[in-house]
Formats: structure tokens, sequence, C-alpha cells
């Protein structure tokens, strides 16, 4: 690790983000034992879509930007057509009844193994400094058929976890899911428990070929109650209805194609 650097950056100062993870923060905040929520781009989109849904209604305020060499070459295009380097952000949520969040989201996660070891202890490093109480890391767990059931699975680095996140409706399956878990919402997991800090990772199930804003729903839903928050879940039920159009439409080509094999399969037999 010593050939590698994270520079931090106090500011709206000019870098050349020339380290393999540059910290950059935005605003002075101080938090009451938050709870750190990561929601980076993964399987159906489903923590990500969470995360997000999170801080548009609870007007989350953006902490800290993280530019990494590790991320994708390319720049996000603004409205007014400037550009801008991709990153992963920190919002912080300051509540009256001490529920405080930090949500980590972004454009991208790491194209590199390496970067995504390099990044996760830069996010732990974030979390230690705000004294952290626990990460929940958010995803999708994949099962290749259309059909949701709005199930949401669990992983966890203390086993003393499983019974109270069962309480709100999270399964634990053997083995499950069998993939592993890839990227940010896996390794942060063990990598947390080296500093002491509980973590659980809520899986929404999901085909996995599809933005899953059901899938999304229903971490969602149980989220709410581990955190102990009210959401509005309108916007993310607007879009699962949308999807759910797609998803019959899908089906029913899905459907006039085998039909169309049987025919041909049979008509061969018969000739």
């Amino acid at each position: 690790m010593s050939n590698h650097t994270i520079t931090r950056i106090v500011g709206d100062q000019t870098s050349t983000f020339a380290s393999d993870v540059t910290i950059q923060t935005l605003r002075e905040l101080e938090l009451d034992s938050p709870v750190l929520l990561e929601g980076l781009p993964g399987v159906g989109h489903v923590g990500k879509l969470v995360a997000e849904h999170l801080i548009d209604t609870l007007c989350a305020t953006r902490i800290i930007d993280i530019y990494s060499t590790h991320f994708p070459p390319q720049v996000v295009v603004n409205e007014d057509c400037t550009v801008r380097m991709v990153r992963n952000e920190i919002y912080a949520h300051h509540a009256d009844d001490g529920s405080d969040l930090l949500i980590l989201v972004g454009d991208h996660q790491s194209t590199t193994s390496e970067g995504h070891f390099l990044l996760c202890n830069a996010f732990l490093d974030i979390a230690e400094q705000f004294g952290v109480s626990r990460i929940y890391t958010l995803g999708g767990c994949p099962t290749g058929e259309l059909e949701e059931t709005g199930t949401v699975i669990g992983t966890v680095n203390n086993p003393k976890m499983v019974a109270e996140l069962t309480l709100h409706g999270v399964e634990f399956q053997e083995h499950e899911p069998w993939t592993g878990i890839f990227g940010s919402s896996g390794i942060l997991l063990p990598m947390s428990l080296e500093r002491g800090i509980d973590a659980a990772c809520l899986m929404g199930t999901t085909s996995g070929y599809l933005v899953d804003p059901k899938s999304a729903q229903a971490v969602l839903g149980v989220l709410s109650q581990l955190l102990g928050i009210d959401v509005d879940v309108q916007a993310l039920e607007e879009h699962a209805a949308e999807m759910e159009k797609v998803i019959a439409k899908l089906q029913e080509m899905q459907q006039m194609y085998t039909s169309m094999n049987r025919t041909e399969d049979d008509l061969r037999y018969i000739g």
C-alpha cells in the first residue's frame, strides 16, 4: 500500500487528481454517530436507486467528492455542456432525532481490482472520521428471471446482526447469492469488520438485466424500518410502474419467440 497515495483537499482548490484517490471536502459538518449507506452502481442499479432517492427526499447535503485514477477514463457532460471528471460523492443528512446518515453514491465503481480496495479504504477512513456506527451496503441479487418477488437477501460481517435484520424482513439464505458479492457492496463488509464497524449488505432480488426500481422499493422498505425513518416512495412507485410495462412487453416477446420456435421444431419433426 505504500506505493499508493490518498490526497485530501479542503474547499474548492484546483487539483490535478493525480493520486490514486483524491478526497475533496466541500463542507465541514458534525454528525452524531451516523449510519453510512453505500449505493454505488451495480446489479439492476438497485442500491443506486435507493441511495439517490434518499438523497432527494431527505434533501441531503453533498459534503465530499472522491476522485480516483481507477475510475473509467471519461468525463460527465453537464447541462451547460461543460464537463467534469467522474467521481463518487458523499452526502450527509442531519436529523433532530439522532438518525444521522452518510450516503455514498457515484458515477462508477473502480475498473480495477486494486482500485476497489483502495477506494474502500478511503470510504472507511471517512467513516471513522465521522464516527460511523453501522454500514449498510445496498445492491441487487441477480436471479436471471424477469419475475420479481420483492425479497431482500442479507449478508453480515457480524452474526449478531442476523436476528435483528430478520425481524425487519431480511432473508438469510445459505450461500446466497451463490455468485458472491462483487465490488464495494461486498468487500466493505470484511474491511469494516477490521475497523470494528458492524456492516450488512441488503440485496433486492432482481433479474439483473434491467434497472429495477421495484427491487429498490423492497430494499428501501426494509432500510426505512431499520433506520426508523419515513420515506416518500412515490417516485420509486412511478418508476416501478413504468418498468413493469417494459417487463410485460419483454415477457410477451419472449412467449412469442418460444411459440415460434416450437412451431418450427414441430414442422421439422413432421417433415
